[in-house]
């Protein structure tokens, strides 16, 4: 009798104890924010925005705002998304998050035509240069590969089944990227490093072939982009991360070319860049048909400019493009291939303390031209509301409105510099909160 009392007793102790940890693991999800995001379509004919599970999209074509069409019913996503991104010939575009639901969109029609279910949260996406397979990783460092042969827009909506490709053990993949001749896809994670695969002729059978690793960064790896030139059809690889650095490699030997210590830069024209790991790098976007680098960097109120030499291939700190009058710290860039336009976006999904629940803010800067790779040979300038393309209309599609209160845009602020500050850290857990984690999960393998 005394044996089951005690049970019952220890019961008791557990379930007061999970209802704390519970209550302090919804605590710890109510600070999270996710940071907006933008993609430009190649030919800069739309321009997609995703704020939390909101995802908006401005044709600037017929200066319209795009009605999303999805035969799932319910909401597109019902949880935070973490990535976007248009194919290579902008026929295609994925949305994914922490819902686990990947979704391929004709942008023809803007119609679903694939939703793909994951396993666990996706963290970053790629499709391939062909359009026939779309790639995403999830938050256990596993690298899922889809294909979507036929898929044109004109057929039914389809429930594709992944299967795995490739894997990072149990490390949090950041970003993925196809190679600009689609031979290798580059994945990079939370430590450190960065991998890059041959992407096999059969993906479905899985990737085997590992062509290097670069290694170098010595804290998380946040994002990866290609800068292409007439002499690599690989293209040389560009990576930033929490250690304040732009990296360039040679990917079929994973040597590194050169560093750029844009950390220091930032401390010359931030006043408040004294703050712990405030230099980090959040996004790069490389500048089509030049070989100019854009940086977004967790405190600099614009971007960096960076210009990769070719013929001695090492980088260097062109110009810093400042936002004048605003706190718009840039958490997404975007470029095309046509229009000379660098699009960029701030923004949160849950703002504390504030009437609005999101807020996303865009921004455009012009002067890119392609007769003049150098930043400093270009007349860049912030585009005022007035004439960013698609105008008024454009703004209050992918922001929601077209004048922010500054009260409010401040708390966005706020929230993002946060948000950034949390993204990517690792997080450090008791044995006991990590052994509730492992009993409430609700990402287990459901059994087939």
């Amino acid at each position: 009798m005394d044996a089951r009392i005690d049970e019952c007793e220890r019961g008791d102790s557990n379930t007061q104890e999970d209802a704390s940890l519970e209550e302090s693991e919804q605590n710890n999800k109510d600070m999270e924010v996710a940071p907006a995001l933008v993609s430009v379509h190649p030919t800069q004919s739309s321009v997609a925005v995703a704020l939390g599970s909101d995802l908006r999209v401005f044709n600037l074509l017929d200066n319209s705002a795009v009605s999303l069409m999805d035969e799932s019913g319910g909401a597109y996503h019902n949880d935070w998304i973490r990535c976007i991104k248009y194919g290579t010939n902008g026929k295609l575009f994925v949305s994914a998050g922490d819902d686990k639901l990947v979704k391929v969109w004709s942008t023809d029609c803007w119609r679903c035509i694939s939703t793909v279910v994951s396993e666990k949260r996706v963290s970053a996406v790629a499709i391939s240069n062909d359009g026939l397979h779309v790639c995403f990783a999830d938050k256990f460092g596993v690298v899922w590969v889809v294909d979507l042969p036929g898929l044109d827009g004109t057929e039914a909506s389809l429930n594709k089944k992944a299967v795995p490709l490739l894997a990072h053990y149990c490390s949090i993949i950041t970003s993925l990227e196809f190679s600009p001749d689609g031979r290798f896809i580059v994945s990079a994670d939370r430590d450190f490093k960065i991998r890059v695969t041959v992407f096999p002729k059969k993906p479905l059978d899985g990737a085997h072939e590992i062509q290097s690793f670069c290694l170098g960064h010595t804290e998380f790896v946040s994002c990866l982009a290609f800068i292409c030139t007439p002499d690599s059809p690989q293209g040389i690889l560009v990576s930033g991360g929490g250690d304040s650095t732009v990296r360039i490699w040679d990917i079929i030997s994973g040597s590194l070319l050169d560093t750029c210590e844009v950390g220091t830069k930032v401390g010359q024209v931030e006043s408040d860049a004294t703050e712990g790991n405030c230099s980090t790098v959040t996004n790069i976007c490389t500048i089509p048909e030049c070989t100019l680098i854009a940086v977004a960097i967790q405190s600099l109120r614009g971007i960096m400019l960076l210009t990769c030499d070719l013929p001695s291939r090492t980088l260097s700190v062109a110009k810093v493009v400042s936002i004048v009058g605003e706190n718009f710290v840039p958490t997404s860039l975007g470029s095309s291939i046509s229009r000379g336009l660098l699009w960029m976006v701030t923004g949160a999904s849950k703002l504390r303390g504030s009437d609005v629940s999101s807020l996303s803010r865009v921004k455009v800067i012009s002067g890119f031209k392609k007769s003049s790779p150098n930043a400093t040979e270009q007349e860049l300038a912030v585009l005022a509301d007035s004439e960013i393309p698609g105008g008024a209309k454009l703004l209050e599609k992918l922001q929601g409105s077209i004048s922010i209160d500054e009260k409010v845009f401040l708390a966005a602020a706020d929230a993002v510099k946060t948000a950034m500050c949390n993204l990517l850290i690792k997080k450090q857990y008791s044995d006991e909160k990590r052994e509730f984690r492992k009993r409430t999960r609700n990402d287990k393998k459901s059994k087939q």
